[in-house]
């Protein structure tokens, strides 16, 4: 009988004692995401027998499908918001020197050491009608009594941008860095001006970082709820609100399932779409 390949050994043994040392990992990717959403979609789908009403009253019923427009058209604005603030950050980051560059990366990152719980809180201390803001207007004369900053879209906007900008800036960054500074270089000494090289050579090569920013914040912005909970007054309620009352207060599990179900959906799709122009994991310096 013909002995085994030692190779072909050696390769079956190093499969196994792969397999064996990522269990560990494959055990909790199937107790904290696999179980959790299969129970989810389940929920969404069964009650006393299968049935897709819950389905069907998302897109028939307008508290619903409003609230699903209103959640894309608030992360739209705090996508484009960031953005705006953003790209200029990652670019001083990107130009200054190494020292400068550390810096303004510390401060971009710093608000992660305070919860988004706390963070709120103190926006909600700043925009409210004795908050600093309104005190400091009339005290300036600017306004004769308080605007209302706070308990509607706009609090609920600027507190989230605030929160959400350094996803935006981190991935603008890594792909700053990627650039050549040769190129611009090179643009220079053909002629081109400042802007022109900027606008025909490093802003075109920046665009992973882009979109790779904006698709981070605008997921992230879907899903969110401690802010708008506490800003929004219940004037500004986005879908991870929608989901809370329907359990807390009318205890429709099943509802609640299925509303996150098609926000996991919708998330999903926009990962693969943006997944056929970059890859993200490069973009953020994943290997």
């Amino acid at each position: 009988m013909p002995t085994a390949d030692p190779s072909l050994r050696h390769y079956r043994r190093e499969q196994g004692l792969m397999l064996a040392l990522s269990l560990p990992a494959l055990l909790v990717v199937l107790l904290l995401i696999v179980v959790p959403v299969g129970w989810l979609g389940w929920q969404s789908i069964y009650h006393d027998g299968f049935t897709f009403e819950n389905y069907r009253r998302i897109f028939s019923e307008d508290i619903y499908w409003k609230t699903f427009l209103f959640t894309f058209e608030i992360s739209l604005l705090v996508t484009g918001l960031a953005l705006l603030l953003g790209y200029p950050l990652a670019y001083a980051a990107h130009a200054a020197s190494k020292g400068w560059s550390i810096v303004i990366l510390a401060l971009v990152v710093l608000p992660f050491w305070t919860s988004v719980l706390v963070r709120a809180y103190a926006w909600l201390v700043l925009l409210q009608r004795t908050g600093v803001i309104n005190q400091l207007l009339q005290s300036l004369g600017i306004i004769s009594e308080p605007l209302a900053l706070v308990h509607n879209m706009f609090g609920t906007v600027v507190a989230t941008v605030h929160i959400l900008l350094p996803f935006m800036v981190l991935p603008l960054y890594a792909a700053m860095q990627k650039i050549p500074a040769d190129l611009m270089q090179a643009g220079a000494s053909l002629g081109a001006s400042p802007s022109h090289a900027f606008r025909r050579i490093f802003l075109p090569l920046s665009l992973p970082g882009v979109l790779a920013g904006s698709t981070l914040v605008f997921v992230l912005c879907l899903g969110f709820y401690i802010t708008p909970e506490l800003l929004g007054g219940g004037r500004a309620i986005m879908v991870s609100m929608l989901v809370s009352r329907n359990v807390e207060l009318y205890n429709q599990w099943g509802a609640a399932s299925a509303v996150g179900v098609v926000l996991l959906l919708s998330v999903g799709i926009i990962f693969f779409v943006v997944s056929r122009f970059i890859r993200l994991d490069r973009v953020l310096g994943v290997q």
